[in-house]
């Protein structure tokens, strides 16, 4: 591509790197989640929310199990001053829930968020500033000194109002643009800051690293964000927070690193909406907790109608591939990753499996709402005899030999591939039926009649139809099948024989349970042909498996 020239990094590593970080292989503690879906998020949006609709997303938020959630900016509009206004006097925010709010380091905008926040039993005022060195020349014209100032004017102002206002205040600060800032001057301007609230025990102050605009590898970022917790003041006091956005597709990698390096908070969005590429991805971030044992205590459990909910409100969509929420990031359409699952999903049955190992699903998609035989394995033109034979078990409990399973795995499979289209399961089901089960033509088995003589053997007298005629074949052998396979072989001239024979119950919705026959039958050549028979008597069932593979043979006309 031309004028890569023309790109050079805007960022800054940490003048001391320790990266500690690195030492650690997984997060062993789940963070402190702040929802900024009714702020970042919905200022992304083409057509922002109405006050109604964010008062529908902030109690699915909360239904989630958010404990922090950022509604707005109450100076922005009458919208975001009303909703904030409405979520207090109606009583609309739990006891154990915060409610956060932006503001500017300005006078007058600060003076609006305490008025909007007025009784507030629990309340984060996040208040920012640009510090980045892009912002500073390009933008503010202002040097390093001005703008600390201007940060330390904010925090003077969130103390003093706070003091004068009724309710319960906690604060926040963002060095806006924290990833094209020189982290030792973030470090500077943020101990300003901490050092007018004074952080206690009592009092912990949030300081937030926002990836404002994704500048670098995630690892940078991580420098940055330990740089930051090793050197802030009062850190025993404080809660490094982190705000990453997807500039370079990594927000979620920045905020899992980040964690590592200290941090102890999350902001982020439901599928990572927010400006440009979007913020972290906090679905994506609880999830890959739990998928390492850790519980993210929040409830996604019935993922589906999250992303539902969020599509309707929002009127984005969730993409089809979106880590654990998209309609196919579970499905194996590929035979050998539909084999796999399938015989991992029969190892942990048949050993008793409570840990989840399952070749090619990091998780079990029943956790999150998903299903087996709709999300998991999905048929079509690539798809192999394991996962047609699986599905099948799956959805209508039907458990195929494993060379029936080869058998109607290669006719699925060239079903799609002619119609040149994905097979749902109950298209799959009937492919299979119409091809294999009680299969009447050309000869269609009508009814059976056996005598037993003296000697033990059965003489079976069959009716059968055959081009519209009937018929009564007979044969004599040593049980009830086997003179039915004498009566074909001596009225139809077919030199066949049993090759394999099985049977399973199948039970029906009602108290009642049909036999389910399977038959592989080898001419005179060597060649096997395979039928299926069902019946709700296990005498005729086998028969019927007998007439179905001989008509799929292709020995009579």
């Amino acid at each position: 591509m031309k004028n890569a020239s023309k790109y050079k990094k805007h960022y800054f590593m940490p003048p001391n790197v320790s990266t500690k970080w690195i030492k650690k292989h997984h997060l062993e503690k789940v963070p402190a989640w702040c929802s900024v879906d009714l702020r970042d998020g919905n200022q992304a949006l083409v057509v922002p929310m109405s006050l109604s609709e964010k008062l529908d997303f902030f109690n699915f938020l909360v239904k989630i199990g958010f404990k922090e959630i950022e509604i707005g900016f109450p100076a922005a509009s009458e919208t975001e001053y009303e909703f904030c206004r409405r979520l207090i006097e109606d009583g609309l925010i739990p006891d154990d829930v915060a409610i956060q709010v932006l503001t500017q380091s300005r006078e007058h905008i600060i003076d609006k968020t305490f008025k909007a926040l007025e009784g507030a039993k629990n309340s984060v005022v996040h208040l920012y500033n640009s510090t980045s060195l892009a912002q500073r020349e390009q933008v503010f014209k202002k040097s390093k000194q001005e703008i600390i100032d201007i940060a330390v004017l904010g925090a003077n102002l969130l103390k003093e109002r706070a003091k004068s206002t009724f309710g319960n205040f906690r604060f926040e600060y963002s060095p806006e643009s924290f990833t094209g800032t020189e982290v030792e001057f973030a470090l500077e301007i943020c101990n300003e800051v901490l050092k007018i609230w004074e952080p206690s025990p009592e009092n912990q102050v949030i300081i937030n690293l926002p990836g404002t605009v994704e500048l670098s590898l995630p690892h940078v970022y991580a420098s940055q964000v330990e740089y930051m917790c090793d050197n802030l003041y009062k850190r025993e006091n404080v809660i490094v927070s982190l705000h990453p956005h997807n500039d370079r597709g990594c927000a979620v990698a920045d905020a899992e690193l980040g964690l590592l390096a200290g941090a102890q908070r999350v902001e982020g969005t439901l599928f990572g909406n927010g400006e440009r590429t979007g913020n972290a991805d906090i679905i994506t971030l609880a999830l890959n907790l739990y998928s390492h044992g850790v519980d993210p205590e929040l409830d996604f459990e019935d993922i589906l109608k999250v992303a539902k909910f969020y599509e309707d409100i929002t009127d984005m969509r969730v993409h089809q591939r979106h880590p654990y929420a998209g309609e196919l990031v579970f499905a194996a359409f590929s035979g050998s990753h539909q084999d796999a699952i399938a015989k991992g999903m029969e190892w942990r049955e048949q050993k008793g499996l409570y840990e989840w190992s399952v070749p090619y699903l990091p998780i079990d998609p029943k956790d999150i709402g998903r299903q087996y035989d709709g999300d998991v394995i999905r048929i079509n033109s690539q798809s192999g005899k394991g996962g047609v034979g699986y599905l099948i078990k799956e959805k209508y409990g039907i458990d195929l030999p494993k060379k029936l399973r080869e058998e109607v795995g290669y006719i699925i499979k060239d079903a799609s591939d002619k119609q040149h289209k994905e097979l749902l399961a109950d298209e799959v089901y009937d492919i299979f039926y119409n091809n294999f089960i009680n299969v009447s033509y050309p000869l269609a088995f009508a009814d059976v009649r056996f005598v037993q003589n003296d000697a033990g053997f059965e003489t079976a007298n069959l009716t059968v139809r055959q081009k519209g005629k009937e018929r009564i074949f007979s044969g004599k052998g040593n049980g009830p099948l086997d003179a039915v396979v004498h009566a074909l072989r001596n009225s139809l001239g077919v030199k066949i024989d049993i090759a394999s024979y099985s049977e399973h119950s199948l039970q029906n919705s009602g108290s009642s349970s049909e036999a389910l026959s399977f038959m592989e039958i080898r001419d005179g050549n060597g060649r096997s042909f395979w039928g299926v028979g069902r019946d709700t008597n296990s005498t005729v069932s086998p028969i019927y498996a007998l007439f179905s593979a001989l008509n799929r043979s292709g020995l009579i006309n």
